[in-house]
């Protein structure tokens, strides 16, 4: 199982920015598609942001031009810069992998708190 490592959680005030980051070691990740997803409150889970191998990204409405997933394939590395937060941004956010031909993993996921 290969291990992918998150980082950048916290809490912050409405309006402010946190940016997330996941790391492999596995020589896999330039030919993998990445992605952020996120379980609320109320155990619902979405997709937030990936990025194709190609380095296309694609978003949820509700994120929309205010986070912005990248990749950094020679540091095995993708981030998850979020911006303008909101109390409804609250979640437990895991980085996601489609590894071609393997399947997929998951983070262990970190906590997002938006409060005043």
């Amino acid at each position: 199982q290969e291990q992918l490592v998150e980082s950048g959680g916290g809490s912050v005030l409405p309006g402010g920015s946190l940016r997330l980051s996941c790391t492999t070691s596995g020589n896999w990740f330039q030919f993998a598609a990445m992605g952020w997803y996120r379980q609320n409150p109320d155990n619902s889970r979405e997709a937030v942001a990936h990025i194709t191998q190609g380095f296309s990204p694609v978003y949820a409405d509700s994120v929309k031009g205010r986070f912005t997933i990248s990749r950094d394939n020679a540091n095995n590395t993708v981030s998850l810069q979020m911006n303008n937060l909101k109390p409804e941004d609250t979640a437990v956010y895991y980085c996601h992998a489609v590894r071609p031909a393997y399947g997929d993993y998951w983070g262990q996921g970190t906590q997002v708190t938006v409060s005043s």
